[in-house]
């Protein structure tokens, strides 16, 4: 296996790098945000994972190992082969991935080309605890799994979940109040109230009163 690429670059495609190894070129599948990390002539190092197939060799690039090893995992379910797995990093981060399972959250899954609602679930079934907790937050599965086992209207249940990750009660009240509209627009449009897609929300409203 060729576990990382270190290098020149010297291409670049939306979907495509080509990095000097060697005196060698390496053709590398990447998303667009490890693209748009990229330069030309400048230095550059790709976690990889090389694909083999009967007629080819594919090598696929990652901006880091975790990206990389999240990339793998989702190719462990039924019908996911390395093109949907880099069009789900492509949509979303390895952390937001590992929310949207956590969570049972459908819908974020189905914002990948590809995806539709049946295979979100089947991929919501299968995979569900294999990618691990959000490296980015250590408690922020534990408060997806109180949002979902809390009986109490959305909004206390975003308010205890917000709390439960450490977050004061005013902070939390406010937080709840930004993310209100969203609430009622999807409670009017006679569905229930996203509650883990409205957390995140609630979360990026607190990160950006930091």
């Amino acid at each position: 296996m060729i576990a990382f690429v270190n290098g020149a670059v010297a291409a670049l495609t939306p979907t495509l790098a080509v990095i000097e190894v060697g005196g060698v070129g390496m053709a590398v599948h990447c998303t667009p945000n490890t693209i748009a990390g990229l330069r030309m002539g400048e230095q550059a190092r790709l976690a990889t994972s090389l694909v083999v197939r009967e007629d080819s060799l594919t090598l696929y690039g990652f901006a880091d190992d975790d990206e990389r090893q999240v990339f793998e995992l989702l190719q462990t379910a039924s019908g996911v082969g390395p093109r949907v797995a880099q069009a789900m990093l492509g949509v979303h981060s390895p952390d937001a991935l590992r929310v949207a399972f956590a969570s049972g959250d459908a819908k974020a899954l189905t914002a990948v080309p590809g995806i539709g609602p049946k295979g979100a679930q089947k991929l919501l079934l299968e995979l569900k605890g294999k990618l691990g907790a959000p490296l980015g937050s250590s408690g922020l599965v534990g408060a997806q799994r109180a949002v979902a086992s809390a009986p109490a209207p959305w909004s206390e249940q975003l308010s205890a979940a917000l709390i439960s990750l450490g977050y004061a009660s005013r902070d939390a009240e406010e937080a709840v109040a930004a993310v209100t509209p969203q609430a009622e627009e999807a409670i009017a449009a006679g569905g229930a109230a996203p509650v883990p897609q409205l957390l995140r929300a609630a979360l990026q409203t607190l990160n950006r009163a930091r």
